[in-house]
């Protein structure tokens, strides 16, 4: 029993990061743009396919030297995204943005059926195989994806926190006005934003492709279930995305022993419309209510010690 609790919140905590990466993405663009990306679902598919079906199959590159390569290559791409869409919609209506990422997303899943075809790909010897302790056998694909997601988040942050482009985005994502009378150039935050974005989609193609295969619907619950996670933490934060991504992995995985297996996927549309009804904030304004009690309670004390 104990090791099959573990089992469940190992691969619960690895699906959570995998989420909180995906709502991490949503937040990015969010703050630089005022825009919600809808067609990351196919650029985590594009990473998928660039990396199995392009560097390792047709290029015949090792594992690691095709996932850095995917990486820069999603990069570029985000970088030209930015200046073809992002920067010049950012001023317009939203309807007009969320129409052009939908599009893009279309054009992307298309593009990949007629470059790879319609078959679904597998990286052979990529994060395969078992580990082994207490009593709890785990994939060595959640193990990884644990250790890449708390790399990726442990950079994002000496990168905003260090550096003066991420400073700068910071700022951009407070006020892009007040950022712009000050001299920053919010449209080199915006590029930035966008490569950072595309690079973490990349990384979620390859560390997920053993786990759903390739194909062009390998990251469409992942992108749900990655914005319901932004949702329960409390959108627009990127801690709060984090932590809302590994509630709903442990409370899915959790909830699919307990509840039969098809009722699995809806878990994370049921938890995040519990949210949006009795704490809109997410897990933030959860925290905020909390810490309101205690000033309360401690501001009761002082007046009866008085």
């Amino acid at each position: 029993m104990q090791g099959i609790l573990l089992q469940l919140i190992v691969s619960g905590i690895a699906m959570g990061f995998v989420y909180a990466l995906v709502a991490v993405e949503y937040t990015l663009i969010w703050n630089a743009c005022g825009l919600l990306n809808f067609s990351h679902e196919k650029i985590i598919m594009l990473g998928g396919y660039v990396f199995v079906g392009t560097c390792i199959t047709a290029l015949g590159m090792s594992n690691i030297m095709s996932a850095i390569l995917t990486i820069i290559l999603l990069g570029i791409f985000g970088a030209l995204i930015a200046v073809i869409i992002f920067i010049p919609l950012r001023n317009q209506t939203r309807l007009i943005a969320v129409v052009a990422t939908v599009m893009l997303g279309q054009i992307l899943n298309e593009a990949a059926v007629l470059v790879w075809g319609p078959v679904a790909l597998m990286p052979k010897n990529f994060l395969s195989g078992v580990f082994t302790f207490m009593g709890a056998t785990v994939a060595k694909s959640y193990v990884y994806i644990i250790i890449v997601a708390v790399i990726i988040i442990a950079l994002l942050e000496l990168f905003f926190k260090k550096t003066k482009p991420g400073k700068g985005m910071t700022c951009v994502s407070i006020n892009k006005t007040a950022s712009a009378l000050m001299g920053i150039n919010v449209k080199v935050s915006i590029v930035i934003t966008l490569i950072l974005s595309f690079m973490i989609c990349g990384v979620l193609g390859i560390i997920t492709a053993p786990i759903f295969t390739v194909k062009q619907q390998m990251a469409t619950m992942i992108a749900l279930k990655g914005f319901c996670a932004g949702v329960i933490g409390g959108f627009g934060s990127l801690p709060a995305a984090i932590a809302g991504g590994l509630v709903l992995g442990i409370v899915e995985n959790i909830a699919g022993v307990v509840l039969p297996a098809v009722f699995k996927d809806a878990v994370a549309f049921a938890l995040m419309i519990l949210f949006m009804l009795f704490s809109p904030k997410g897990l933030v304004g959860v925290r905020d209510h909390v810490r309101n009690l205690q000033e309360n309670r401690k501001q009761k004390k002082g007046k009866v010690n008085i």
